[in-house]
């Protein structure tokens, strides 16, 4: 491996640490090598905490060391001013003559004046080190930045013959089709993603909470589509102990501060309605958890980025049928289930 990849590679690893934690801001990690050896690294962790590039300076005990050293960083430093000061400004300050970047920032208040502004200042920049690693490691702030919307994975459980749920039920909860460690991992993936939504049907069969119980970290925001105000005050997605965008086509409805409401017509453009309202609420990735009618407008209309299908290893022999996809998947096994993971490339 060469050794600028080296080091990039390391800072993709670093940034991973911040998955689920550092919304609406990306994934960022920084290392700084002096003499072929790292001494510094350091992730961003959190939005309006310091940045990776801050976190990696900060962590060189010896700090003369800087001006003789080159900084690797995964995505290209901020040169504005937010909740936290520009990173170029401290590149600079401290004299670091050499800096190593992933690749450029989509992000309009940054998308190339960072690295103009680094040259400007007499530092030798390189761009462009693993790029395409880089823009994977940041695929949903990239999505939400170039395509004005969340990126979009697409999540159901189906049985072998290709059911997802019974047609009938005799209580209000959900029917498994995976076994526990699915579940669990599905809560681990809620908690590195911004939000979930389900549609009206989902939350009047099930009832579900839409938190993380089975893991440790954030809850997602509920996204709920409620056309005709279906859902009463009493269903969990109600209880407002999350953050709840409900979509509907009601009008004069309460807004409160874990509760927003936001009014939709219901017809051929209402997904890319949809996008537009979690772009404006810098909603960067959605998990779609709903039923068969809700999942498939979204593969009908091509509004999805990833899918993640288990499949339990059992018949239902009847029931809802599960959505269709005719996509080429990659396949894994979590205990008897299958996972199958299939990517919407452009």
């Amino acid at each position: 491996m060469k050794i600028h990849e080296k080091y990039i590679n390391r800072c993709i690893q670093l940034a991973k640490n911040g998955l689920g934690t550092t919304y609406p801001n990306p994934l960022v990690g920084s290392v700084i090598v002096y003499d072929n050896k790292i001494i510094g690294e350091g992730w961003h962790k959190k939005s309006g905490e310091p940045h990776a590039e801050v976190n990696a300076i900060n962590a060189v005990k010896d700090k003369s060391l800087l001006s003789k050293s080159t900084i690797y960083v995964s995505l290209e430093p901020c040169s504005h001013y937010g909740k936290t000061p520009p990173c170029c400004d401290l590149i600079v300050a401290h004299k670091i003559p050499n800096i190593v970047v992933g690749t450029i920032d989509p992000n309009s208040k940054v998308a190339g004046k960072g690295i103009k502004r680094l040259i400007e200042n007499g530092v030798n920049v390189t761009v462009g080190i693993l790029e395409k690693e880089c823009n994977e490691l940041n695929k949903r702030f990239f999505t939400f930045h170039n395509k004005k919307r969340p990126y979009i994975i697409l999540k159901w459980a189906e049985s072998l013959d290709g059911f997802i749920a019974p047609l009938a039920k005799e209580k209000k909860e959900p029917v498994w089709i995976s076994n526990a460690f699915s579940r669990q991992l599905v809560h681990k993936w809620r908690s590195e993603e911004q939000a979930i939504l389900i549609g009206t049907n989902t939350v009047i069969e099930d009832n579900p909470k839409l938190d993380v119980r089975d893991w440790t970290g954030k809850n997602p925001v509920r996204i709920v589509l409620d056309r005709t105000g279906k859902i009463a005050e009493d269903y969990f997605v109600k209880d407002l102990k999350t953050k709840t965008i409900i979509i509907t086509e009601q009008d004069n409805l309460t807004i409160s501060e874990n509760g927003i409401y936001e009014n939709v017509i219901f017809d051929a453009s209402m997904l890319p309605t949809i996008c537009g309202i979690l772009f404006k609420n810098n909603i960067q990735s959605v998990i779609i958890e709903g039923g068969r009618q809700t999942i498939q407008t979204f593969i009908d209309s091509d509004f999805w980025d990833e899918a993640r299908v288990f499949v339990g290893n059992f018949n239902l022999n009847n029931g809802v049928k599960a959505p269709l996809l005719k996509r080429n998947y990659t396949s894994s096994k979590i205990k008897e289930d299958q996972l199958k993971l299939f990517i919407n490339h452009d």
